[in-house]
């Protein structure tokens, strides 16, 4: 985040909290994230392990020139099983963008869906970045599917789901995404429980 874009994060806040009612949209934003967290079937722990795993995998991936210049590349681990995805032009990088997660004691599984091709677009990320709230939302409403449980993942119109869930939620999770306009493909990586 730039410092300008910084300032006005700030500004923005301050802002907020002159108005009456501030209280309601802290204790608001507040109440909703403590509902994330309790609902997750992760403990907390396993939360700050698996957000602090994505952190060390994408530092082992900022020390490569070669991935930061020539690949679209996305990490998201779930109870200690990280999904590698997005794209990359030759195999070396893919390789090299396996290896550095590899060297995360924490992680136990790998998934490595990074694709051999050039990386997407802005068109095709934003693209990407609507399909995946499609998605939320339909596995949202739809009542097979726990809430919070799943995580969605869009690249190229590729649908990755993870998340800990029993065999019918993961059948139903990935029924739901198959069905929703523009999805090219559905590939689950789910802990079965």
């Amino acid at each position: 985040m730039n410092i300008t874009r910084l300032t006005a994060c700030f500004l923005a806040l301050f802002a907020l909290t002159q108005l009456q009612g501030c209280a309601v949209v802290a204790v608001g934003a507040a109440g909703a994230v403590t509902a994330k967290v309790a609902k997750d079937r992760r403990t907390v722990g396993v939360q700050l392990d698996d957000q602090n795993a994505e952190t060390q995998v994408a530092y082992q991936w900022s020390k490569s020139e070669a991935l930061k210049q020539h690949a679209n590349l996305q990490v998201d681990v779930y109870n200690g099983i990280a999904l590698l995805t997005g794209q990359a032009p030759n195999q070396t990088l893919i390789n090299e963008a396996v290896a550095g997660a590899q060297k995360i004691g924490y992680i136990k599984k790998i998934h490595n869906q990074i694709r051999l091709g050039t990386p997407i677009d802005a068109t095709d990320q934003a693209n990407d970045i609507w399909l995946a709230s499609k998605v939320r939302t339909q596995l949202v409403v739809d009542e097979r599917v726990p809430k919070l449980q799943v995580t969605v993942v869009v690249q190229n119109a590729e649908v990755f789901l993870i998340g800990r869930v029993n065999n019918q939620e993961a059948t139903a999770a990935v029924d739901i995404a198959r069905n929703v306009d523009g999805v090219s493909r559905v590939i689950r990586a789910f802990e079965i429980m």
